[in-house]
């Protein structure tokens, strides 16, 4: 298996401290490669950007095949903290990787019975799987049992890995869900001063500002019913029988009002109140525009004469916990359904306390996108619903990139805060039938995706080896991988090799693919050109006499020192043609007429940008076949 420092030499030919082979060999932990922070102070492998890789921490070291739908946990087994061992991390980290998001960690409502811990047994009627939502968090100062080997030390076990993660040079990102908590939820962990939610809300009344929940006066909760649907699949359970006491009924995690939500709600949550009243007036001090360009010293100062409500404080003495722990950021579910001055306040808190701690949030309304960043001081957002909504209508054909050249147009003053990403516990697989069909469709998406900006790149455990989604375990359907239910990955299993974690039963395809992403991210990791600028080349080959169609797609990015010239084929033929770079990018570059030597630092091919006798233009000669793309590689003023 190759490192991370040993691609970074190879696949972008620059210069390496101890490059040579050694005499001896060497661990990969003896191995220390120079890592640096990109604008916003956050951690990448070399000169590049953050790669970030997403877990789901239950299903990644689980060796089990069973795959039984709504199988238990003996029957389809389940992954531990401890099956993130060396060996796994260095798998990890050779993709670029510096911050790994282990999604899943906090205890959240589980159907299995840890009574003998003194955990009280969860419903089936108030929970989505067997193996339950990672987003209904039921203690937000313990985390998951079922990961623990020992039970009773299970924080224990969680810090050992964030310690074995951090001397594999990578951080740790936790997830956290200000919007709404499990139905049933009952801390056993609460620091000393800190009440669970709900401990002293007045439940006479539908809201009241220090109140944490919303309530349904007058009225008990009823559990959703639909003739399609049974819990766990309708097994026997001592506790699955249409009731859940609870009054007076919360209102549900996505705002639902009534007591019996739909089945289609989020009936499994209860909504958090942060002084929003139920018509949704504000019963907190506004926060004043011209903050939106202060930084989080400021924000904090403000607040701190503010009186605010309780759940404001209870979320930051949640988060100021797990920063102890060694956690070195958050990834906040839902963030747009929580009002930006709690960010606002809640942001300014952590950053205070760690400013280096990444902060990613998910909001899909782009028109509150800057409100999110510079208003409720985020780092980083998802750029889902245009830029990837808009690269997966290209992989599935019915899409054009000029949409990706618009978005990153009007993207142009965040796109450093804007992560990208092909896929996530949410999104279907990219292999999935419902999506593309195919991994390799993915190829040309993830150069563009991972290379195109400064945002930092984000993969799912199993895209590196084409894990299709098609395992239908429980709640819900295939096409995306459960996030409900007890499952093994198959592709995954085949890397993962019985913990091994050397790839040694993949098939030649999925090996093969598995390195087409090492050699990407690692560019996005380490190359400088990913902190440089970008210039699209896609509408100027448009418009030549070519078979450059609305299936490719070019741009550039530079600095002073170093081009790429970026292009790939989206579609499932070959195309030959000559890239045209325009006369402002051979200004900026300084380039003189004559023929410069360019190298794609995926294939290892040389080739030469031939710059026109009058210094107007400049090209570049590619044969792509189906869905191959090439990353040429220019050192500025060096001509053949």
């Amino acid at each position: 298996m190759l490192t991370a420092l040993t691609l970074a030499c190879a696949s972008l030919l620059v210069s390496c401290t101890d490059s040579k082979e050694p005499e001896e060999p060497q661990t990969q932990a003896a191995i220390k490669p120079v890592v640096t922070t990109n604008a916003l102070g956050h951690l990448a492998q070399g000169e590049g950007k953050p790669v970030i890789y997403q877990v789901f921490t239950r299903l990644f070291g689980n060796t089990n095949s069973n795959n039984i739908p709504w199988g238990t946990i003996e029957q389809n087994g389940v992954g531990k903290f401890n099956d993130f061992t060396d060996e796994a991390l260095l798998g990890i980290k050779e993709l670029g990787t510096s911050y790994i998001w282990y999604t899943g960690v906090l205890h959240h409502a589980v159907i299995n019975d840890y009574t003998a811990y003194g955990i009280t047994e969860d419903d089936p009627d108030v929970v989505k799987g067997r193996a339950g939502s990672p987003y209904a968090v039921k203690d937000y100062y313990q985390v998951n049992p079922d990961l623990a080997v020992d039970v009773d030390n299970r924080l224990a076990e969680f810090e050992a890995l964030i310690q074995r993660t951090h001397s594999h040079g990578m951080k740790v990102i936790i997830d956290i869900v200000p919007n709404h908590i499990a139905r049933d939820y009952a801390s056993m962990n609460n620091p000393q001063g800190q009440e669970d939610f709900g401990a002293s809300d007045d439940t006479s009344v539908e809201y009241a500002r220090d109140n944490n929940f919303y309530y349904v006066v007058g009225e008990s909760f009823q559990v959703p019913v639909a003739d399609d649907y049974a819990p766990l699949g309708g097994d026997p359970h001592p506790l699955s029988d249409g009731l859940f006491e609870e009054t007076p009924a919360k209102w549900t995690g996505n705002g639902a009002r009534a007591p019996q939500p739909n089945i289609n709600d989020w009936y499994e949550t209860v909504r958090l109140n942060y002084g929003v009243k139920p018509d949704g007036s504000y019963d907190f001090t506004a926060l004043p525009d011209e903050y939106r360009n202060l930084d989080y010293k400021a924000h904090a100062a403000f607040w701190a004469q503010q009186s605010l409500p309780d759940s404001w404080y209870k979320f930051e003495a949640i988060v100021h916990f797990w920063i102890d722990k060694g956690v070195d950021g958050f990834r906040f579910d839902m963030a747009e359904m929580v009002p930006v001055e709690f960010w606002s306040f809640l942001n300014a808190s952590i950053k205070s306390k760690r400013a280096d701690t990444l902060l990613l949030a998910e909001v899909y309304q782009p028109h509150l996108y800057r409100d999110y960043l510079q208003l409720g001081k985020m780092d980083y957002l998802y750029d889902k619903v245009e830029f990837y909504d808009s690269l997966k209508l290209v992989m599935q054909g019915t899409g054009d990139m000029s949409a990706i050249a618009d978005v990153q147009e009007s993207m142009a003053d965040i796109e450093q805060h804007m992560l990208h990403f092909l896929e996530n516990h949410d999104e279907q697989r990219i292999a999935s039938p419902d999506f593309a069909g195919s991994a390799e469709k993915g190829k040309p998406a993830l150069v563009v995706s991972a290379l195109i900006s400064k945002s930092p790149t984000m993969i799912y455990f199993g895209q590196d080896v084409g894990e299709d989604g098609s395992e239908n375990m429980g709640f819900g359907k295939a096409s995306r991988t459960t996030i409900f239910d007890y499952a093994g990955v198959p592709a995954h299993q085949r890397w993962m090799n019985n913990g091994k974690f050397d790839g040694a039963l993949l098939s030649e395809s999925e090996a093969q693919l598995r390195q087409y992403y090492i050699d990407v991210l690692n560019i996005s990791a380490h190359h400088s050109t990913m902190r440089g600028e970008y210039q699209q080349l896609h509408s100027a080959n448009l418009n030549t006499q070519s078979d450059y169609t609305q299936q490719q797609f070019a741009f550039v990015r530079y600095n002073e020192n170093k081009a790429l010239m970026v292009v790939s084929n989206f579609a499932n033929e070959t195309i030959k043609t000559d890239i045209q770079v325009t006369p402002d990018i051979i200004k900026k570059w300084r380039l003189t007429p004559g023929e410069y030597a360019i190298t794609d630092l995926i294939s290892g091919n040389e080739a030469s940008l031939n710059v026109t006798a009058d210094g107007s233009g400049a090209a570049f000669p590619v044969n792509l076949s189906a869905l191959e793309s090439h990353v040429f590689e220019l050192t500025l003023g060096a001509k053949e």
